[in-house]
C-alpha cells in the first residue's frame, strides 16, 4: 500500500476507532476496484439494443440495481430492454472482468483490521452471485458475518431497506453503525436508515 493509501486507511482508522457496533461496506467501488469493469459490461450489453450508454450515467444510478437500471437506460434512451439485459450484464461482467478484480486497500485494509471487533456486512446492489465471486476473489468472504444483495429487500438503494435488514440481520442498532460507500445513493439510503456513513471516494 503506497503513501496515499496508508493516509486514508489511518483516516478511516481514526474516524470510526470505537464508535460503532457495525461496518457496513458497500462493495463494487468501495471494497472492489472494479466500476470501470462494470461500465464497459453496461456498455457491451447496451450496445446490443443500440445504446451508446454514456459511463456517467453508471455513476449517477451506482449501487442501483441491474435490472432497475435497465428501466433507466429506456426512460433515458427510449429503447425497450428485455428481461435478461441485468442477466446479460451480468455474464459479461463474470466472463470478462471479475477474474481480475483488485481491492481498494485502504478499504479491504480497514475491514480486515476490524474483524472480531465489530460486526461486518456488506450491503450491495449487485447480484449475491456476483458479489460472492467478487468478495472471492478479494480474500474478504470468510470475513463477512451478513450479505444484502440486489433484490432481497422490498427496495434497494436509495431506501434504507437493505441498510435496515442487514442491521436487523446483526442485531446492531442502526445508530451504531456506520456504512461506507462510493456513491450518493447509497448514503442517502444510509441517511434514511440512521446510520453514519462515510463516502470512500472524497478522503
Amino acid at each position: 500500500m503506497d503513501d496515499k493509501h496508508l493516509q486514508k486507511l489511518e483516516f478511516l482508522t481514526g474516524r470510526t476507532a470505537d464508535k460503532y457496533d457495525a461496518f457496513l461496506y458497500d462493495c463494487d467501488g468501495t471494497l472492489a476496484d472494479n466500476m470501470l469493469a462494470h461500465k464497459l459490461a453496461y456498455e457491451e450489453v447496451a450496445a446490443r439494443y443500440g445504446v451508446a450508454l454514456d459511463h456517467a450515467m453508471v455513476d449517477e444510478f451506482a449501487g442501483v440495481p441491474t435490472a432497475l437500471f435497465a428501466k433507466e437506460i429506456t426512460k433515458r434512451y427510449g429503447v425497450d430492454l428485455p428481461d435478461t439485459f441485468a442477466s446479460e450484464k451480468s455474464q459479461i461482467f463474470i466472463d470478462k472482468y471479475i477474474e481480475q478484480t483488485q481491492p481498494i486497500s485502504y478499504v479491504a485494509e480497514h475491514l480486515k483490521n476490524h474483524v472480531g471487533k465489530v460486526k461486518i456486512a456488506v450491503v450491495s446492489g449487485g447480484s449475491r452471485k456476483t458479489v460472492t465471486k467478487t468478495l472471492t476473489i478479494l480474500g474478504l468472504i470468510d470475513l463477512i458475518d451478513v450479505m444484502v444483495c440486489a433484490g432481497e429487500t422490498p427496495k434497494g438503494k436509495p431506501a434504507p431497506d437493505p441498510f435496515l435488514a442487514a442491521a436487523e440481520a446483526l442485531s446492531v442498532d442502526p445508530k451504531k453503525c456506520i456504512v461506507f460507500e462510493d456513491a450518493e445513493l447509497g448514503v442517502q439510503g444510509a441517511i434514511a436508515a440512521g446510520m453514519d456513513w462515510v463516502r470512500i471516494d472524497q478522503i
